[in-house]
């Protein structure tokens, strides 16, 4: 048996697909077990069934093609129009554009390839230092992840849903539990903003350029009203809510605006099904390589072993969140979702932490993980989109890595800015 596992993490690190492995695990497993392989085929038949399945494709579509337009540049300028006046602005308006942007895309290094682009320039011709420009854009690129509808958080509930442990999780548990915590994460990075924002010199408020902007904002405007207002009210459900979200996206940009052609539809699709399908491939490994698992009782004996050694649940908690910060240096985020949570789960349960705290705490920790050094993604994207050493890229991100932290450590030990607005 530890000739197999030593096997197959040596074919991971010769770069064979991530699917690939998690799949022979499972096949391999459910042989020793003398269990009829086809329950993996099951397993990715029962996600075709759920209905909630559709939301991943139609949002990240809608990402794609809202990247694909000039709806960044729009979001930007109406941003500046509106908050430039103010003292730290420009770092407000970067802040939470590259958060909107990100929860729509569900990707940090679209967000810092199509947003940054535009930001860092501004920010440096505002006389903002250059750290403190490449650390606002390096890190903001991952800041929506908290932020309904993005993606994760849909894949952390369908996960926690399949496992079927008896606790429930929805969608809708998600969207509501990310918005205090992510709120609290874009409240310090705002007031960092600020107080790196005193004594500079501020541009003057122009109702003739806000109503510009306004104007070009029209159409993307009501979006997140649509979408978020639609869902919370119960008029939608999140397959409807992907759903009107993709055709009000696609009637904007391909038939109003007229900024992407009806040649460039068949290579945007191609390209946000690609990451749909590597997701939605990998997570049919995933559960199961999970229900082997469950089988097997391995959760079980995992959390005996770490009872053993940590027996109350705030050193679990500080662990968990080291060994995270860590993970999300190594993998991306649906990876990590997908391989992680099956075993992290149950163990989390057994410690008393309740399943929608748990996501929260984990994407958290994935989103500052994108650029911790030495090896956070984010920082290897932001180095070679501005042409920096990725030393200078380490010590721009560090204050912001230090305060975002603060706000893990926050999130992780009062529960109750995830579970307050779900009523858990």
């Amino acid at each position: 048996m530890s000739w197999v596992a030593l096997l197959l993490i040596l074919l991971a690190l010769l770069g064979v697909p991530l699917f690939v492995v998690i799949a022979a695990s499972a096949l391999w497993g459910f042989y020793l077990a003398d269990i009829d392989l086809s329950v993996v085929a099951i397993e990715f038949f029962r996600i075709a069934e759920m209905p909630i399945l559709l939301a991943i494709p139609l949002f990240t579509f809608a990402g794609y093609l809202l990247s694909e337009s000039k709806a960044p540049q729009r979001l930007v300028t109406l941003s500046r129009a509106l908050l430039g006046w103010m003292p730290g602005g420009l770092a407000m308006v970067s802040l939470v554009a590259c958060a909107f942007f990100t929860a729509f895309t569900g990707a940090s290094g679209v967000t810092i390839v199509a947003i940054g682009a535009l930001l860092y320039p501004a920010l440096t011709q505002a006389d903002y230092t250059d750290n403190f420009a490449l650390g606002l854009v390096t890190t903001s690129g991952s800041l929506g992840l908290l932020f309904a509808p993005a993606l994760p958080l849909i894949l952390y509930a369908v996960i926690a849903q399949q496992m079927g442990l008896g606790e429930p999780v929805s969608i809708d548990d998600m969207f509501l539990a990310g918005i205090l915590p992510g709120m609290l994460m874009l409240g310090l990075l705002i007031l960092w903003s600020l107080w790196n924002s005193r004594g500079r010199k501020l541009s003057t408020f122009s109702w003739a350029e806000a109503g510009t902007a306004l104007r070009e904002s029209a159409w993307e405007i009501p979006l997140p009203i649509i979408v978020l207002g639609g869902i919370y009210s119960g008029y939608f459900a999140i397959s409807e809510a992907a759903a009107v979200t993709a055709f009000y996206v696609l009637l904007v940009e391909v038939f109003i605006q007229r900024e992407i052609s009806l040649q460039q539809l068949p290579t945007i699709m191609y390209e946000s099904m690609l990451l749909v399908g590597g997701i939605l491939i990998i997570l049919g490994a995933s559960l199961a390589s999970t229900n082997y698992l469950i089988d097997a009782e391995i959760p079980v004996q995992l959390f005996d072993m770490l009872h053993n050694l940590v027996s109350d649940k705030l050193t679990f908690l500080m662990l968990l969140n080291l060994f995270l910060l860590l993970l999300g240096t190594m993998l991306d985020i649906f990876s990590a979702l997908v391989l992680i949570i099956p075993l992290l789960l149950p163990v989390a349960l057994g410690y008393g932490i309740d399943p929608v705290h748990l996501g929260i705490i984990f994407l958290a920790n994935m989103q500052i993980g994108y650029f911790t050094p030495p090896v956070g993604m984010n920082l290897f994207i932001a180095s070679y989109r501005f042409d920096k050493p990725v030393l200078q890229l380490y010590r721009a991100t560090f204050p912001w890595f230090l305060i975002l932290f603060l706000a893990v450590l926050i999130i992780t030990y009062v529960p109750a800015l995830s579970l307050w607005l779900t009523g858990r």
